[in-house]
Order: C-alpha cells, then sequence, then structure tokens
C-alpha cells in the first residue's frame, strides 16, 4: 500500500465560539479536538456530535506534534504542525522512509500575524534535511529512523539525541492523547537507501546519518562543547546492507572538539579560533562527552583530522593535552593525521598510512550482524573523527573506512563473490557522497567540498561564507524554537535552566517551571563564597614586565591590600578573627582601562599582547598561596577582564559567555565601552562588568548615558541580559569626579574629611537621583581619591590642566532578590574597599573583597520538591468528570439522566471553581476540562455536588495521574494513553467521517520503479485553504401556520463551548454601517467581535486606509464586508457625527436595531425587531418580526411579511409587503440593496435586509486623533417602476 494524505485537519470558526480545530486520522474513529488551549481525544459519538460545525482545512501526510512558541512567560502561541509534502527516500521492509519538503502550521488561537513568527522554522523544516518513516503493514509500527539496527535488536526507547520533534509530542501526552498514535518522529541528517539485486535475491543498502539535537546549530554559531559534554555537528552514520531477515551494520560518528572554542568574527578563508575559557577549564566537558560517548558506544578511538597551520594547531594542541591528562587517555587511543599534509593534490593512497594506524581497532570493533531473531556478532565500539567542521575530510575518511568493513558485511550475509563486491563498493560511495552532501547542507548551508572540481569548490566555498557570516542567525534561532519552544531565554528561563534538570525544559508546562522555581529553597542551600574585584586605569602603561614595575608587586593590591590599608577597609581588621582572613577567595575579577594606548591604530586593531601579558601576571601573583585557572578574559581596545577561581570549582562553573558594548562616538569605537563576563556558579548566575566611561568635570550626563548604553546592550548569548542574573559586579574607570574646587577637595584629602568629598561626590549624587547605577550598593568612601597623580609621586596632578583629585575608580554590585526571599536577607556582605599604592599611573587601582551566598542544589531534595510541584500543580489534562450517583443513576435512562436544568446546575457550580474551557459528554458521564490544572485539583477534592436535589460524584479523569507525570519527568516521554479509549462508550459506530474518503488520489501514491529501486516522486504539497465563507441558504418555504419553538436539547454525545472567544485589543472602536431606509424601531446591534482568518487580514489604521478596507474577498466569520459604493466619514467616540452624519435620536434620524445580534440568549426588546442573525434554531418572536436571517428552514411569522432575505428573485405577495414596517408610505427599494453582510460580492438581495440606521460594531483601529470610523452608504436612487402585481391568493 503506498502513502497519501491519511489526515485531515477541520476547523469551525463559529463567532459565538471559540476557534476549534479537529484532527482526523485514516484508520482511527477517534479524533483529536485541539480548542481554548485543550487537547481531548473524541471518541466517535462526539466525533459524529460535532462534526457538522466544522468545514474542511487541509490534509496532511503526517502530524508532527504541537510547536508551543513561548513569546514570554505569560504568553504562549500553540501551532498544529503537519507534513503537507514528502519525498520517498526508500523502504526497508514494510518500512518506508520519507523527506520532508513541506510543512504547514495552524495557529490555534487563529492570528493572521501568527505564521509570520515562525517563518523560519517552516523554511528549516522544509529544507530538506528531515525525515520521517512510515509502515505499509497497517498495525505494525514503522521502523524508527533514531536506532540503529544494533539499537533495535535490543528493542530499546528511542533515542532522544535524534528525536528532533520531542517538544512537539508534549502537549498531546500532558493530555493523556497516545502521541505514538497520532504523531510521527522526525530525525535530521540524511538518509540514503538503495536496491542491490544479487541473483534472486534483493538487497536493500543503505547509509543513513542521524544529527544529534543536543547542541544542535549552524556553523559559527554553535563549535565545540557545552558543560553537558554535548558537540556541535555530532552525527552519527550507519552503513547498513539488509537481505531478507538477516541486516549487517556499521556505525561511526563524528563530532566537533570537545573543548570550548569558537571563531570570533567574520571569517573570510581563514581558521582564527580562540579558545573561550581557561586551559583547566575544559576538563569537565570533555570528560563527560568521553564517558557518555563510551557509554553509548563502548570502546572509542580518535581520529583527529586537523592541520597545522593557523588557529587549527592550537586546537589540535589542545585537544590532545586534555586527552593527555584525563582519565581516558589509556583507554582510547588518539591518532593524529594532518589530512591536508598527508593528502596533498588529492592523493588518496596516504590513506593507508590511517589504515595501518587504525586496523586494531577496526579488527576489534567489528560490525553488527543479525541473522532473524539471532543476533549473530555486535559491535563493540566506534571510531570518531573529527576536523574543523567535521564535514569534507571527516566524510572522505569515514567513506575510506566503511569501505574497508563492507566486503566483511558482505561476507557475513553470503554476498562475498567479487562481482558482487565491487557493485555494492560503488554503490556505497555514491551513497557516502551524498550522505557528506546532506550533512553539510545542514551545517555550513552548502553541499560537501570533494576537492575534485576547483570551480565547484570554490563557488560552495563563496556561498558558505555569506551563508555562515550573516545568514545563518534566523536559521539558528528556527532550531530553538523547534527544539525548546523559545528563541532568546528570558530571566525565568535561565534560572529554571540553573535550578531543575535540563530534560525538563523542553517538554515540562510554564506553570510547573515556574512552580518548581519557587521552591528553591526546599532543595538548595546557600553556600558563602569570597569575591575579590579589582580595578586599575594603567595609563597606557605597556605590559607588567615592565621596568617601572620593579619595586611594585600586584599582591600589595589583590592579596594583602586588606592588611595593608587597615584604615581604608570598611571592615575593623584588628578585631576580626584570623579565621575569617585565612579563608580562600574563590573568585578573583580584575579590570583593567588602557591596558594600550587609546590611539587611532589600537582603536581599529588592538593588540592582545599585553592582554596575554597581564593574564600570567595577575595568574602568578594570585597562586601566590593557592592555585587559580583562568576562567574567562576578554578585551575590547583597553578595557580588558579577567576572571580567575579555584581549580575545584571548575566543575560546578557553567554558561561561561564574554561580550563588549562600545560607546566612543556614539558607540562606533571602542576607546570607551564596557567588557562584561558571566557565569553560572552552582545554581547562582553571575555577571562581571568593567567599564571605561566618558571622561571630563562636566560630562556627567554623558556618562550617565554610557553606563544606560551598556546596561542595554551588553547580552550574553542567547540573550541574556545583565538584570537576569542573580548578582551584577560594576568595576573600572567610571570617571565621575567631586563637584568641589580643587583646593576644598584637596583640604578635605588631607583632613581625612571623606564624608564632605562623598557628599559632592557624582557618582553617588547620581545614584541616589536614580539617574545610573540605582539599586546598586558600594562600600564607604573611606580612602583617598584615585585620580588624579603625578606618574611615580604621591602629588596630585601639578601639570597646567590641575584636574581635582576624583573617586574615578570605582566597584559596585547588586543583587536580586527571588520569589520568596527576604529582601533584607544578608546574602552579601562587604569584607574590604580600598585602594593600593601602586604609582606607575595617574590612577591608583582599587580593590573590594566581598562575602556573597550561592546557592548548592540538592539533587534528591530536589526530586522530592518537583513531585510536590507536580501534585500542587494538578493533572496535566485539566479534567474532571462528573457521574450521577448508582442510585440516581438507576431510576432514569442514562442518556436522558444530564437534562438541561442538570447540566446548567453543573457549569454553575464548577465556573465557581475555576475557568471551564471545554465540557463533553461521553456516555452517562460529563466531563470537563479546566483553563489551569490546580482548578481541576481544586473540583476534584469537592468530592460531590448536589444539583437540583440530585447528588453527583466528581472525580479527576485520570486518577494516576501524578505516576505518569512521575515517569515522564524522569526518562522524558511520556506514553500517553489513558484516553476516550479507556471509557466505556459505544463503538460500534463506524460511518465515513466528514462525507468523503480518507483514501488517497492516485496522484498521491509513490510509485515503485520495475527494477525494484524505488523512483522518489514528489507528492502534492498543500497549503491550509482559509476558511470559506458561509453559503447562502434557499429560500424558506411558507407553512401553513407559525411554527411553534420547541425545547432546546443537549447531545448526549457532543462537544459545548463554555469559553467565549476573547476580544483583541482594540475592541472598543467600532464601524458603523448607516442605510438610507426608514426604519420601525430604532436601536443598536453589537456583532460580537471576529477572529481573524488563517491568511491573516490587516486592519485600516487611519482614515485614508479605509477607503480600501475591507479587502476583497472578506467572507462571514472574519469581517462584515461593507459594499464598495458605500463613503467612510468619522465620528467621535462620543458618538457624535461629523457634519453631514445624523445623531441618534435627532429629528429625520431613523432609529437604530435594539438588541445584540449573535446573542442567542437575549430577547428582542420591541415586538417589530427582527430575528437574530447566526441562531437558526429560534423562532421569530412577535407576529411583527422578520424572518430569521440565514435559516432556510424558518417560515416568516405571518403571510404578509417579507419575503426571505437573501433571495432577490422572490416576489412580493403583497403589495404593501416591500414597504418598510411601520413606515406605510415608503416605496420599496431597488435590487441596489447592500449586499449580505460579509460577502461584498454577492448581488443586491431584495427588500432591505435591516430596517432602519443599522450599526454593526466591530474592532478596527482609530486614527491618530482617537476618533471612530464610520462606514456610510450613500442613499439610493429613487425607484422608477412600479411595484409587481400581488400574486393570487
Amino acid at each position: 500500500m503506498a502513502m497519501s494524505k491519511g489526515f485531515r485537519v477541520h476547523f469551525k470558526n463559529d463567532l459565538q465560539s471559540p476557534f476549534s480545530i479537529l484532527l482526523e486520522r485514516r484508520g482511527r474513529e477517534e479524533t483529536v479536538l485541539f480548542e481554548s488551549g485543550a487537547i481531548a481525544l473524541l471518541s466517535p459519538q462526539e466525533t459524529d456530535a460535532v462534526r457538522r460545525q466544522y468545514a474542511p482545512l487541509t490534509s496532511a501526510y503526517c502530524c508532527l506534534g504541537v510547536l508551543e512558541l513561548r513569546l514570554d512567560d505569560a504568553t504562549t502561541i500553540s501551532y498544529l504542525t503537519l507534513v503537507t509534502g514528502c519525498v520517498s527516500a526508500g523502504r526497508v521492509g514494510d518500512s518506508e522512509f520519507f523527506r520532508v519538503t513541506a510543512t504547514a502550521f495552524v495557529s490555534l488561537r487563529n492570528r493572521g500575524d501568527d505564521e509570520e513568527r515562525i517563518d523560519d522554522v517552516r523554511r528549516h523544516l522544509d529544507s530538506g534535511s528531515f525525515y520521517f518513516s512510515w509502515s505499509a503493514a497497517s498495525g505494525e509500527p514503522a521502523r524508527d529512523l533514531g536506532l540503529r539496527a544494533q539499537r533495535v535488536a535490543a528493542a530499546t526507547e528511542t533515542d532522544e539525541r535524534f528525536f528532533w520533534n520531542c517538544a512537539l509530542h508534549a502537549p498531546l501526552a500532558r493530555y493523556g492523547v497516545a502521541a505514538g498514535d497520532w504523531l510521527a518522529r522526525l530525525m535530521c541528517g540524511g538518509v540514503e537507501v538503495r536496491t542491490i539485486y544479487v541473483g534472486h535475491r534483493r538487497a536493500k543498502a543503505c547509509v543513513i546519518s542521524r544529527l544529534s539535537c543536543e547542541r544542535a546549530g549552524t556553523r559559527f554559531n554553535v563549535r565545540g562543547a557545552d558543560d553537558d559534554g554535548h558537540v556541535a555537528n555530532f552525527v552519527e552514520t550507519e552503513q547498513a546492507v539488509f537481505v531478507d531477515d538477516a541486516v549487517a551494520s556499521y556505525v561511526q560518528t563524528r563530532g566537533s572538539v570537545p573543548l570550548f572554542w569558537e571563531q570570533p568574527g567574520v571569517q573570510v578563508g581563514s581558521h582564527r579560533i580562540r579558545m573561550s575559557r581557561g586551559h583547566e577549564m575544559h576538563a569537565p566537558a570533555f570528560d563527560r562527552h568521553l564517558s557518555d560517548t563510551r557509554d553509548l558506544y563502548g570502546d572509542q578511538v580518535i581520529v583527529n583530522l586537523l592541520g597545522s597551520k593557523e588557529g587549527e594547531r592550537v586546537l589540535s594542541q589542545a585537544f590532545q593535552s586534555h586527552h593527555r591528562a584525563s582519565q581516558h587517555w589509556g583507554a582510547i587511543p588518539h591518532v593524529a593525521y594532518d589530512y591536508h599534509a598527508m593528502i596533498k593534490g588529492g592523493n588518496k593512497d596516504n590513506l593507508k598510512v590511517l589504515r595501518g594506524k587504525l586496523q586494531k581497532q577496526l579488527d576489534s570493533f567489528g560490525f553488527f550482524h543479525e541473522q532473524g531473531d539471532d543476533v549473530r556478532q555486535q559491535q563493540s565500539g566506534v571510531i570518531r573523527t573529527n576536523c574543523l567542521d567535521c564535514l569534507d575530510r571527516t566524510n572522505n575518511v569515514q567513506t575510506y573506512l566503511a569501505m574497508l568493513v563492507l566486503p566483511r558485511q558482505l561476507a557475513a550475509l553470503g554476498l562475498a563473490t567479487p562481482s558482487i563486491v565491487s557493485r555494492c563498493e560503488d554503490v556505497f560511495r555514491a551513497m557516502w557522497a551524498e550522505n557528506g552532501n546532506h550533512v553539510s547542507r545542514i551545517y555550513a548551508g552548502t553541499g560537501a567540498l570533494d576537492g575534485k572540481t576547483k570551480l565547484k569548490d570554490g563557488a560552495r566555498s563563496v556561498t558558505r561564507t555569506i551563508q555562515n557570516n550573516f545568514l545563518d542567525s534566523g536559521k539558528q534561532e528556527a532550531i530553538d524554537i523547534l527544539l525548546v519552544g523559545v528563541a532568546t531565554r528570558g530571566a525565568a528561563r535561565d534560572r529554571a535552566r540553573a535550578l531543575l534538570p535540563a530534560r525538563l525544559l523542553p517538554r515540562a508546562p510554564p506553570a510547573l517551571l515556574r512552580d518548581a522555581c519557587a521552591r528553591h529553597l526546599e532543595f538548595t542551600r546557600h553556600v558563602p563564597v569570597r569575591i575579590t574585584i579589582g580595578t586599575w586605569n594603567v595609563n597606557g602603561g605597556g605590559t607588567a614586565r615592565n621596568i617601572a614595575f620593579r619595586h611594585h608587586s600586584l599582591a600589595d593590591w589583590l592579596l594583602d591590600n586588606h592588611l595593608r590599608q587597615q584604615s581604608a577597609s570598611l571592615v575593623d581588621v584588628a578585631a576580626a578573627t584570623a579565621e575569617d582572613w585565612s579563608k580562600p577567595v574563590d573568585i578573583f575579577a580584575v579590570g583593567f582601562e588602557e591596558i594600550v594606548d587609546l590611539n587611532a591604530s589600537n582603536i581599529m586593531s588592538a593588540s592582545t599582547e599585553n592582554q596575554k601579558s597581564w593574564r600570567d601576571e595577575i595568574q602568578r601573583t594570585i597562586c601566590r598561596d593557592r592555585r587559580y585557572v583562568v576562567v574567562a578574559s576578554e578585551q575590547l581596545v583597553g578595557v580588558c577582564l579577567f576572571v580567575f577561581a579555584r581549580p575545584e570549582h571548575a566543575p560546578h562553573v557553567r554558561d561561561v559567555a564574554a561580550t563588549t558594548a562600545k560607546t566612543g562616538l556614539g558607540g562606533a569605537t571602542g576607546n570607551k565601552g564596557a567588557v562584561a563576563i558571566r557565569l553560572q556558579f552552582h545554581a547562582t548566575s553571575m555577571a562581571f562588568v568593567c567599564a571605561h566611561l566618558a571622561a571630563g568635570q562636566s560630562q556627567v550626563a554623558d556618562r550617565n548615558r554610557d553606563y544606560a548604553e551598556i546596561a542595554r546592550a551588553i547580552a550574553f548569548p542567547p540573550a541574556r541580559t545583565l538584570a537576569g542574573h542573580d548578582y551584577v559586579f560594576w568595576c573600572g574607570d567610571f570617571n565621575y569626579r567631586i563637584d568641589m574646587p580643587i583646593d576644598d577637595v584637596k583640604d578635605c584629602v588631607r583632613r581625612g574629611d571623606f564624608a564632605a568629598l562623598t557628599a559632592a561626590d557624582q557618582l553617588t549624587t547620581q545614584r541616589d537621583a536614580g539617574n545610573a547605577f540605582a539599586g546598586y550598593r558600594e562600600g564607604a568612601l573611606s580612602f583617598a581619591p584615585t585620580y588624579k597623580y603625578d606618574l611615580f609621586s604621591d602629588d596630585y596632578d601639578t601639570s597646567d590642566k590641575q584636574r581635582a583629585p576624583a573617586w574615578t575608580d570605582r566597584v559596585l554590585w547588586r543583587r536580586r532578590v527571588h520569589p520568596g526571599e527576604d529582601a533584607a536577607f544578608d546574602a552579601d556582605r562587604l569584607l574590604h574597599y580600598g585602594r593600593a599604592e601602586l604609582k606607575t599611573s595617574d590612577h591608583r587601582p582599587v580593590v573590594a573583597m566581598i562575602e556573597v551566598e550561592v546557592q548548592r542544589v540538592d539533587a534528591a531534595r530536589r526530586e522530592r520538591a518537583l513531585r510536590d510541584a507536580v501534585r500542587a500543580l494538578g493533572p496535566p489534562d485539566a479534567t474532571v468528570v462528573v457521574s450521577l450517583d448508582d442510585e440516581d443513576a438507576a431510576e432514569e435512562d442514562a442518556a436522558s439522566a444530564l437534562d438541561d436544568e442538570f447540566v446548567d446546575g453543573v457549569v454553575e457550580r464548577l465556573g465557581a471553581v475555576g475557568d471551564l474551557v471545554l465540557v463533553r459528554f461521553v456516555g452517562a458521564t460529563m466531563w470537563a476540562t479546566f483553563g489551569e490544572e490546580r482548578q481541576a485539583l481544586r473540583a476534584s477534592e469537592l468530592g460531590s455536588i448536589t444539583v437540583g436535589g440530585r447528588r453527583a460524584a466528581v472525580s479527576l479523569k485520570t486518577p494516576d495521574w501524578e505516576e505518569r507525570v512521575d515517569r515522564e519527568l524522569k526518562i522524558g516521554v511520556n506514553a500517553g494513553g489513558g484516553g476516550v479509549e479507556d471509557a466505556t462508550v459505544d463503538r460500534e459506530t463506524n460511518e465515513t467521517r466528514f462525507a468523503y474518503e480518507m483514501g488517497g488520489r492516485d496522484d498521491d501514491d509513490v510509485s515503485v520503479g520495475s527494477s525494484g529501486r524505488e523512483t522518489p516522486e514528489t507528492l502534492a504539497t498543500e497549503k491550509p485553504r482559509r476558511p470559506p465563507p458561509p453559503r447562502r441558504p434557499p429560500p424558506p418555504q411558507r407553512p401553513v401556520a407559525p411554527p411553534v419553538a420547541a425545547p432546546r436539547a443537549r447531545a448526549r454525545a457532543g462537544v459545548v463551548n463554555i469559553r467565549t472567544p476573547p476580544r483583541p485589543p482594540g475592541s472598543d472602536a467600532a464601524v458603523t454601517v448607516r442605510s438610507p431606509f426608514s426604519p420601525a424601531a430604532g436601536k443598536v446591534a453589537h456583532l460580537p467581535p471576529p477572529l481573524l482568518p488563517l491568511a491573516g487580514m490587516s486592519k485600516p489604521s487611519s482614515t485614508t486606509d479605509l477607503q480600501s478596507w475591507p479587502p476583497e474577498g472578506a467572507v462571514g466569520g472574519t469581517r462584515p464586508g461593507i459594499p464598495r459604493n458605500w463613503s467612510w466619514d468619522a465620528v467621535l467616540d462620543t458618538g457624535q457625527p461629523d457634519e453631514g452624519g445624523c445623531a441618534p435620536g435627532s429629528p429625520g434620524t431613523p432609529p437604530e436595531l435594539s438588541f445584540d445580534l449573535g446573542d442567542p440568549g437575549t430577547p428582542p426588546p420591541h415586538p417589530d425587531d427582527f430575528a437574530e442573525l447566526g441562531d437558526p434554531g429560534t423562532p421569530p418572536l412577535l407576529s411583527g418580526d422578520f424572518s430569521e436571517l440565514g435559516d432556510p428552514g424558518t417560515p416568516p411569522p405571518l403571510p404578509d411579511d417579507f419575503a426571505h432575505l437573501g433571495d432577490p428573485g422572490t416576489p412580493p405577495p403583497l403589495p404593501g409587503d416591500f414597504t418598510q414596517l411601520g413606515d406605510p408610505g415608503t416605496p420599496p427599494p431597488l435590487p441596489e440593496n447592500f449586499a449580505e453582510f460579509g460577502d461584498p460580492g454577492t448581488p443586491p438581495l431584495s427588500p432591505p435586509e435591516l430596517p432602519g440606521n443599522e450599526r454593526f460594531f466591530f474592532p478596527i483601529d482609530s486614527d491618530k486623533s482617537g476618533q471612530r470610523v464610520i462606514a456610510t452608504r450613500p442613499p439610493p436612487p429613487i425607484p422608477t417602476r412600479r411595484a409587481p402585481p400581488p400574486p393570487p391568493r
């Protein structure tokens, strides 16, 4: 059986109920309902009860799940993700593999601009790099593309490393829907399948590459490893041969060098590489990576293809150095093979050298061989190959190694003849070449460079350069949205990532993350950590090896300052115990300004030699008593920042990042600006900023602007801001001065009157005023001003400029208070704040020692807190079941037990508990879904309720929800189930759904060539259609007698909408439609605010835009259409019209309609009102009413009533019938009457649809003057023909 479009999507866009989507799959009687943020599995009976309310929207080959795009902590947009185009990549057994070529996203809230938000995600999914599998055998699961043959034989769970739409499965599993029955698993990589005939047997040759999603990204955005040991571009490639029921499989891996490295700036034909952390800080991630790969694949051997030029040599040496120092050195061989040097001129014969080095591992690792259910051989290890990008060189070497193993695979399958081996080698070489192109397109944007054609390789290199440097940011955001649901991480998400296991972030609901983080005090403890922060403007003083520093030690500044400057310390050191100062400093953050001269040459391209010199000197100094390692360093022209930590803290330091912000010349140059480094220590985030602000005595406003720009511009990937950190430390030359005459300043310094100077300090006054550094703390300024000195002197500036002394060099910090914490809690205290007497610059260095409280997570207590958070949150499906007690249910038929009065009473009682969004009827039970999980939990605590003298039990729909959620938190995948299929419902009905067959068309099939090899045939791509306008009903038949209103009946198996659609922003604006006809009653009719169509519709923003609005094709259910011959003018918000209009109630103004259209429960206040639009089941209320619009089955109550509206060809029954009610003297209008509402293209109708001055309000934007807009129809022409004669009675 060939694959066809087996999924159908239907929509309901009724103005009176929320937007709703119904998903149907061929072969299944149930359907999945998406409405009001809830997901429900409908039984066949429920589907039959509601299917007439839905219209077809689109069809698809498979469904990928629900993409949840989190705009912020409170707003989430959900998209039903569908595959609408695919191409067959080949078949193995009953499983066929398809490459995705087109996808569709249906917004579950039906906003027109929602589709634009995920355009990059759609392009990424449509790029041809994603695959899913489908089983041709009915009822049999398809082969999991994410599992290699050896793991398939072990019957293990799916490998989440290659499960790219795992987060899209989570919403269905959360509501108890078995995601495996409805959704496909998506794998990113490459699939190549060929059919090889060997005599009378047919073999399948496969090369399948699986890209890991654990550290996914593009070439220059994602490099190296992360703190969990995941590496960029990690690919598992399997070479497999299937013959009958036997398989032989060989696996290799590739991945980026597992260190912290990057390629900053624009890379054009160069390999500039920067190690982003200190040497020792790589060890924890390096060890995690090799440990994880050994657990997954067994023994390892590393093949390092990096060269000896430019940055590759530095990276290769670091790789080998860390490997030798790790615990894996003896167990994992490291083979260094300079590919470019060995394969000069394309001479691949030198690969035999590599073969000699790997022959032992090739023999010992073997391959996987299975015959039927008998596993004959296991692969015990893999060869891990890497180059810089893990693309071209890696693919060539992996192809060579695979060809060495292929004859052994064929021999194990009984296909060892030379001719067969030769044919198979040719086929596999071609497939490996295509495999290299697949992997290269994903990571670099182009096919692989094969070295055969210089022109083609050159063109691809240029394309890569442009793509990777300038166009990959959108692709990276799309990958983040697909995997995590967000493109950027806010402060709340960073907090969750610091406190909670990483496995929770993609699939846990935001409410659970917030609740778990709010419980952080239950599973964390505070640990004191000492941080020393220093800053010094060295005035371009060169390197630390300068002869000027011969008699000065940096230890006086960074290590012994609190001992040498007791008088300048905030803490009385003499009174402090020796134990207090014996505690070592945990983190050093040292900032410099003007480490190079601020000349034009250095501003354009500053040297890093001074940075390295100062780093080495500082590390040598602070390691006097105990060892410290470099965490990170960053330089911006003359501003430089270093962060050091004790080596035992390295495993607990994560997410290190550095960035810069320029403020010189309006942000164009870096002579002024800041550098920043952030890190996470245990569960506490810290950011260190070293800044050099604008100089000048009177430039206070410029300094304030520099501070504000730095605070705004600094953003660490991915989009972390300074405000989102637990601690933020600022140091540097801020250049704030003292607003006092120079002589007064010097006099206060001589007298030690620092309090008077502090009162005039610009930074202190600006901070108190909230203009800069608002909320930051600083120690007391109990030391002399640090600027400006004569070099090698204790004298302040004696030059002609005579600059006044000032505290330009400062250290400030801020702590963020989390929910549940006491704001008065002393989580940080200043131990020392002073200056050092190093005289080689015109500034004196400043140092501060601060003790902060860092949160450390207890994993066992965290698991208990997570379970408590889950129990407090409630069941994920937020659904309770209401059922009558057994005694009451036995007295009456189950189908009639839930009458209207009882149901309304239950809805009222449950509505008092929470926000009901969905009510369903299953058998003799009523299922109620709430907007929040906690509300369902509170409702279940009622136990029972009494309505109308009858008692009903209230229980949770999923009693074992705690165990299910607990399983999901542990293994990351909820098996689902527990839906309607577990309830007692009638399953005998098996009629065709929605009046069309689910079978595919002939052109939907994937054909198989006569040669036996699959011929991929592009399947039809279909976009979701815009919801169609409502059809015009046929004219009614006149009854003998007026109809009698029947009592309202509620379906026993069906869905009841509870939540009304929310009013979008701007819904207080209105469009008013005026009619020239004389009315019988004058009131105002308000239409409910409509939902926007799928394709979106822009709203007018001014009166000028209204001339072309609404656009052609506006349909019912979106916005009422306005005929083209109407004019627009403006009406004030008070309701009074401009000139040319008439105010309601003024002489000559026709009265308006009375009741709100679209409100079935509101009776008309006047007898001559017309029946409500859109309520076909409501009979006319009074004899003078109009027949209901859009209800072909409801006859007019009197013979002299109007002909049915919408039937222009119906002659009037009496001569007076065309007259307006209440206005006998008005001649009948002509057929140029206004068109049916919502259908501008409809031909003119018969007598006026609405008598009087009709006003239809629906939301639009007001213009800049604050006025509302109004649409006015011009008066009709005077009739020139006589009324038709009356028909015979």
